[in-house]
Parts: C-alpha cells; sequence; structure tokens
C-alpha cells in the first residue's frame, strides 16, 4: 500500500476490515437491533465527510482513525439499542476492544514484521483475509471470529452459537479451510 494520503475514494477498500471488526465486538444479542453493515457505512460516510481532519499519511493511520469513528458509531448503537446513558468509559473501552481486535488479526497475519515494505504487504494482507471472511457462511465466520480474534474456546463458543463444541470444532476446520482456499484463489489473481 502506498504511504500517500489516503482519500476519500480509498475509504471503500476499508469496508470488510471494519465490518469485521463491527461484527466482532457487536454483542449478537444486539443483531437484530443494529445492523453491522449499518455501523460501516455510516463510519464510511463520517469518515468521508471528516477527511479533511485526517492528518495521518498511511493507510495504517487511516485504519486507526477508521476504528475510532466506528468504535462511536458501536457505542452510540449500542446506548441507542439499550435507552442508556452515554458512558464514556464503555466508549473508550470499545476502542480498546476494536484496536486489540485489529491486533490480533495482524498478529496472526505476520510475525515480527518491522520494515515499512513488509508492515505495508501485511495491511494489504490483512485487508485481504477481511474481504475473505466476507465469503465465509456467518456460522463459520462467527466461530473463526470469535476464536481467534476474541480468544474464545470452542465450549465457549458453542454455548455462545448453541451448538455443541465438537460443531464449532467442526466450523473452526471447515472455515480455515474455506478461508486458506479464498485466499490462494485471491492470491492467483
Amino acid at each position: 500500500m502506498d504511504s500517500a494520503l489516503p482519500d476519500g475514494g480509498r475509504l471503500d477498500q476499508f469496508r470488510s476490515y471494519l465490518k469485521f471488526l463491527a461484527r466482532v465486538q457487536l454483542d449478537p444479542r444486539l443483531r437484530s437491533k443494529v445492523d453491522d453493515s449499518d455501523l460501516v457505512q455510516q463510519t464510511l460516510l463520517a469518515a468521508h465527510r471528516a477527511i479533511g481532519e485526517f492528518r495521518g499519511t498511511t493507510n495504517e493511520e487511516m485504519a486507526a482513525w477508521l476504528r475510532q469513528i466506528l468504535a462511536r458509531n458501536l457505542t452510540h448503537a449500542v446506548r441507542d439499542a439499550h435507552r442508556e446513558k452515554r458512558d464514556i468509559q464503555r466508549e473508550q473501552s470499545l476502542e480498546a476492544l476494536l484496536a486489540e481486535s485489529s491486533s490480533r488479526l495482524e498478529g496472526w497475519l505476520a510475525d515480527e514484521q518491522s520494515s515499512p515494505s513488509q508492515r505495508a504487504q501485511r495491511n494489504e494482507h490483512m485487508l485481504r483475509v477481511a474481504n475473505a471472511l466476507e465469503e465465509l457462511p456467518a456460522a463459520q465466520r462467527d466461530a473463526i471470529a470469535l476464536h481467534y480474534w476474541q480468544g474464545w474456546s470452542p465450549t465457549e463458543i458453542a454455548a455462545h452459537l448453541d451448538r455443541t463444541p465438537a460443531a464449532v470444532a467442526g466450523l473452526l476446520l471447515r472455515g480455515l479451510k474455506k478461508l486458506r482456499s479464498v485466499l490462494a484463489n485471491a492470491e492467483e489473481f
């Protein structure tokens, strides 16, 4: 990825990445009230409107800025869904959770790479993984996200998804196999 200032037209490349983060952070019990696609659309719209305020120069800085906007939108959506007062602590913790999820994703993709070109490659790969996750069936995508990015055990995932631990193990196995296949096909082009 180049280091030129990202413009509003390039915001869309972060859509799958933001959708993944929103899906991972949104309490599944609220999914009937809060749509992750709407959150991402609101985030990209807010970013487009405020693009002149963005002071970064890299896609990494753009991703961090978008995570902050997404965290605010998530906080507002959760607040509206619960009709609770605004909680600054919750907003800050959502920003931390989004940053942690992003770090887990980056850590899962790469070893301790430090050169700018390696970081750029890692960021491109991170966006490809987020796009590839969109192609998985919802149950596989959720199981992978909860296990690899939230650190949940298969037993916790099973309780959350109302499945057996063996079924979750199957979801993880099939999901990773399909994810690898989608990524391999994407790299051929």
